[in-house]
This record gives structure tokens, sequence and C-alpha cells, in this order.
């Protein structure tokens, strides 16, 4: 039986620091209840983890992808003999429900393995040359030190899909997850060590962003940097990094849409959406946020969508039968519930949810299920994320008003459109301006071999998507080798 950490500090060049701990992460569900007792890091112990990383790069670089891959892939192992143990260490500092976190294990565990598995891919490309006698060909080299910032909604996967293709294309980490539910991103810290990595091959800070996140961005041997977050936050990431030629890869969330068209399947959506809405406490970048409904279905499929709602139990996440959580803190909770309240005031329906279960300081940081009616495009609830368990119904005319409004705000993630119809289809697959489209199912979830990113605000830009074969694209870059043999 392994023992889980209850104090920690930062993972730096193989070691780990012993500073007096002074923080601390709890569990959501019962706030009373510390998790894991941490140091947080210094803007020193940034320059230690980057003088780490760049002295191991040239060593971790150099050796062969497969015998990178075959540490990811000891780790991914070790993952899947603790999958019980890690969830239930993910439902108490995250809160998510445990089959939830049970479901990020899994996710986890696939996406190390895949990542390993491309330590075995082709590294570069041979082509013609218009000389007889010479080579041309491209090899594909590590971008170099790389900074991880990961989010606090899936501490465990998300790290995971950002450190593996990076340690198995031959960069060097720096990471700096979330501070408040960092326990399980310990223990991965301490698996990627039991499993061999050498020292300085990853570092990993515990601390703010504001101070240990700031000091990663702009530090000096910052070659790449990764992170998961809000726009703001990414936005200040981009502004930094993009002057000095450091490469830059941003999920920034969204605001994303269902779209009910007038032949849906109203039942299904119905389910679908609540599914898309509520899961992990409406805490996913992917959640569905807006559903934009057809006028001459609105009134039908109300009463769906608060019927699925009113099925949904709220609770501690080890409880038989629940499928709410908590949000991740009080400040979360209190920040989505100030918005409710605006919405409401700003002439949107409150049907369901919308109310604050319990109190801070006794019964954790919950929030009822919230369903708003009758909103327009127009409203803050409509334009901006709430990253809680809310969802808008927004009711439209026509096909082309659907599609305006599922377009109409700044972000451009993930879209769900529910239809019988091919031809609708395929023109939400030509018109409907994000990155990922769900067709008969919830805007949520991922899989580790198909590109992950979004548009506009909701992405970086140029760089290449997340997840599946892309993800080399950004940790690595190309050389062009012009080759005649000697004499």
């Amino acid at each position: 039986m392994v023992t889980l950490t209850h104090t920690a500090g930062s993972y730096i060049a193989g070691h780990w620091t012993d500073a007096p701990p002074d923080a601390v992460s709890v569990n959501p569900a019962h706030p009373e209840e510390e998790v894991l007792r941490f140091a947080c890091a210094s803007t020193n112990d940034v320059d230690d983890a980057f003088a780490a990383a760049g002295d191991a790069l040239p060593a971790w670089s150099a050796t062969p992808a497969p015998a990178r891959g075959q540490i990811v892939r000891k780790v991914a192992t070790m993952v899947e003999n603790r999958r019980d143990e890690l969830a239930r260490l993910i439902t108490r500092d995250q809160g998510k429900t445990y089959p939830e976190a049970r479901g990020e294990l899994g996710r986890t565990i696939e996406t190390l393995y895949f990542h390993s598995a491309q330590s075995w891919a082709n590294a570069g490309e041979l082509y013609s040359s218009s000389k007889p006698d010479e080579e041309i060909r491209t090899v594909r080299r590590p971008i170099g030190v790389v900074g991880v910032i990961t989010p606090f909604n899936f501490p465990l996967l998300i790290s995971a899909w950002k450190i593996a293709p990076a340690l198995v294309h031959g960069n060097t980490v720096v990471w700096k997850p979330a501070t408040v539910d960092p326990a399980v991103t310990v223990e991965l810290a301490r698996m990627f060590e039991e499993a061999g990595l050498p020292a300085g091959v990853l570092n990993l800070l515990l601390g703010s962003g504001g101070e240990v996140g700031k000091a990663i961005v702009s530090h000096e041997r910052l070659d790449a940097v990764t992170f998961t977050g809000s726009v703001p936050v990414g936005r200040a990431i981009a502004a930094e990094t993009t002057g000095r030629g450091v490469r830059s890869q941003l999920e920034l969330g969204g605001h994303n849409a269902a779209v009910v068209f007038p032949d849906a399947d109203l039942r299904l959506a119905a389910g679908e959406v609540v599914l898309g809405a509520m899961l992990l406490a409406g805490q996913k970048c992917t959640s569905t946020r807006r559903v934009i409904v057809n006028r001459g279905v609105y009134d039908a499929f109300v009463p769906l969508v608060l019927e699925e709602v009113d099925r949904l139990r709220i609770g501690d996440g080890f409880e038989e039968d629940v499928t709410i959580g908590p949000l991740v803190s009080a400040e979360a909770r209190d920040e989505v519930a100030v918005e409710v309240a605006r919405a409401e005031g700003d002439g949107a329906g409150v049907t369901a949810g919308g109310t604050i279960v319990g109190s801070a300081d006794r019964d954790g940081f919950f929030l009822r299920p919230t369903v708003l009616t009758d909103v327009r495009p127009a409203m803050r609830i409509a334009q901006e994320e709430v990253f809680g368990p809310v969802t808008s119904l927004i009711p439209v005319e026509d096909d082309d008003e659907a599609i305006a409004v599922a377009n109409g705000t700044r972000f451009g993630l993930s879209t769900s459109v529910f239809t019988t119809s091919e031809r609708r289809i395929r023109r939400c697959i030509a018109e409907i301006d994000v990155g990922v489209l769900h067709v008969n199912n919830q805007t949520t979830g991922t899989e580790p071999h198909v590109p992950f990113a979004g548009r506009r605000s909701s992405g970086s830009g140029d760089a290449p998507p997340e997840q599946g074969q892309t993800a080399r694209e950004f940790f690595t870059w190309l050389k062009t080798v012009y080759a005649e043999p000697g004499a």
C-alpha cells in the first residue's frame, strides 16, 4: 500500500524542498478537513528549477525517444495500479464525484500510454533532391525548457496531457499546478521520480499564479509555455512571451453552446444538455453554458430540461447516487451565485437552482444546479463564461439565428448540435466557428488521440492543438538537412 503525502514542498533537481508548509488545500465538501499542507515556492525556487531543467536538457534530449517513452509508460502503469486510491484523493481535494474522478483516472492512463507510444513515431521525413548525390531530410528537435501551468478541474489528466508529450519529445519541464487542489499532482511527480526520470527533467513548483506562475512565464530560460486557464491570464501570458520569441499554447475556456433544432430528439437533447452543463459542477472549459432552442420547440423543451435537473443529487462525491459535488472553493461558489443573481436582475428567469446550499464553514461549497430561461443573447450571462452549474436557455426563430447566436460570443471552444437532418449537420460543420463540434451529444469529452483546441478567445492563435499527433508540433521544431556524401 502506497502512503499518500500529507505535507509537501516543491520538487526541484530531483529533490523535494523542505521549507515549512505555509498553505493548505481542503476538501470542498467538508472544508474543515485538510488534505495537503504544502510550502509555496519562492522566486529563488523558480530560478533553481529553470537551472535544473536547463542543465538536464542536453542529456535528456539525447536520450533515445523510445527510452523516454518507456519512462512515461512506467508512470502510466503506476497510475493504473493506483487508480482507486488516486481517484479518492482527487474527490477529496477537488470535490468531483468519485465516478467522475475514476473517469479522469481512466483518461489519464489512456493519455500516458498514447504519448508513450508516440516515442516510436517518425522523427522527420526524407525528400528528393535536385542533385543526384544529395539527400534532404528533416529532423525534429525538442523546443527546450517548457513551462507547464495546469488548472484545478482536471488536476491529473491535463497535467498528463501536457507533461507526457513534452517529455517524450525530449524537453524538460518546469510545472506549476493549481494550488487549490495540488495533492494528486504531488503524487504524479513522485511517480515520475520512482519511474527513474533523471533529476531536473521534471520540476514541480507549488505556489500561486500571481507569484510563481508569473515568474515562470517571465523567466529568461523559458523556451515555451503551455497553459490552461482563464482568458485574462492567458492574454497576459501571450503579451509576455510573444515579443521574446517564446512559444505559447493557450487553452482559455469557452462559452459553449448546444443548438437544439426543431427536428431534434428533445428527450435526448435535454439529457445531454444537462449532463454537459452540470457534471463536475459545471467546472469544465467545455461545459454547456448556452442552450439555443428553436422557438417552435422551446415550450416543450424547457420542462424536459427541468425534469433532468430534478434527477440530479447534490452532495459529497463519495455518497452513493450523488451526481453533483461542490465547487472547488467558497470563492468559486460565490462568484457563480453573484452572476446568477445578476442574470435574474437583467431579466432572465431562474426556474431551477440559483441558491447556495449550506455555509462555507460547515457544509461545503455547494450550489444548486441552475437553469436560466428566456435569456437574450446580449445579456452578460450569455456572453461571459460562468464557471459553475449554470446554463442559459435562449429561444431563437430559425436556423440562421441559431447559428449566428452560437457564433455570437468571443469564444470558440466546443458546440453541440441536436438534429436529425444531415443537411443541418453539414451546415453546422461549415459555419459554426469552434474547435470541437459534437453532433447529438454533450459539449464535453475529449480523447487522447484527437487534436483539441479552441478558436478565437478560446485558443492561442497559431499554436498547434493539444493532444493527438499534433501535440509534437508544439513541443518540437523542424530542422532541414541538406547532406551530400563525404569524400
